[in-house]
């Protein structure tokens, strides 16, 4: 396993098993076996050595450590993807009190191998959004769900948001966590399901310029990141003041003034 010194950027990923304390000896004995193999499997079947994570290992819990190294839109993406696969798997012919569903929480930061576990924010910070309402309000309201998911939002915009994974914002609803000292933004998924409510879903150029400092022109008209005007009958122009994902369309570019 992957072994470093003093403070170095970490992804943590961190799984914790619904209900585990209402279960009698046997089923907590049989998810510490079989939580472990589950994510073992999700992350070979994602591509990922498992071998260079540090682990921390707390009966139905893992905390998950990972230098960053460019593979964290494949955590984030395949991991996850692998971990629901296996999940339903393991519950499909199981009666619904002998299912084994997850919280599960990623966020990266400065993290250090300390001598009883992991010291640093990160660490903390990915422990609060694991306890967080809103991933026990998601399997609650999904109970057909097997895994509900929270990024933190330096996570979603490094891979999500920046276009390095196969999920797109309208899969995530953001929320505000607000856990003991943490209080910070997040983005819920649930695979599989619209997690979004009323107001949750942003055009593709806000969500390409949130956070972003505006540009001069962007208070023109209003404002208005993207302006259409219509000319001559058949000419559309749209004037685009910030990026755009254009994948798939037809673009003619020209001057505004003809």
């Amino acid at each position: 396993m992957a072994e470093w010194s003093g403070f170095y950027p970490c992804t943590c990923i961190a799984v914790d098993a619904e209900a585990y304390g209402g279960n009698n000896d046997l089923r907590q004995s049989e998810i510490q076996h079989d939580l472990p193999r589950l994510t073992s499997r999700a992350a070979r079947n994602a591509g990922l050595d498992r071998a260079t994570w540090q682990i921390q290992r707390k009966g139905d819990e893992e905390l998950i450590v990972h230098p960053m190294d460019g593979t964290e839109p494949r955590l984030v993406d395949d991991f996850v993807r692998h971990l629901v696969a296996e999940l339903r798997g393991y519950n499909e012919l199981r009666v619904p009190s002998a299912r084994m569903r997850l919280r599960a929480a990623v966020h990266h930061g400065p993290v250090e191998l300390a001598d009883n576990g992991f010291a640093g924010s990160t660490v903390v910070t990915t422990a609060r959004l694991l306890s967080s309402r809103h991933l026990y309000d998601a399997l609650a309201a999904h109970d057909g769900a097997d895994l509900a998911l929270l990024l933190s939002d330096d996570v979603y915009r490094s891979t999500v948001a920046g276009g390095h994974t196969t999920l797109t914002g309208g899969d995530f609803r953001r929320v505000v966590v607000d856990e003991k000292e943490c209080e910070a933004v997040a983005w819920l998924r649930v695979p599989g399901r619209d997690v979004r409510g009323p107001g949750d879903v942003l055009p593709d150029v806000e969500l390409a310029t949130r956070g972003r400092r505006p540009l001069a022109d962007d208070h023109r008209d209003g404002g208005a990141m993207v302006r259409n005007d219509f000319r001559g009958g058949q000419n559309n122009v749209n004037n685009f003041n910030a990026p755009v994902d254009l994948r798939g369309g037809v673009v003619g570019f020209g001057s505004s003034g003809g």
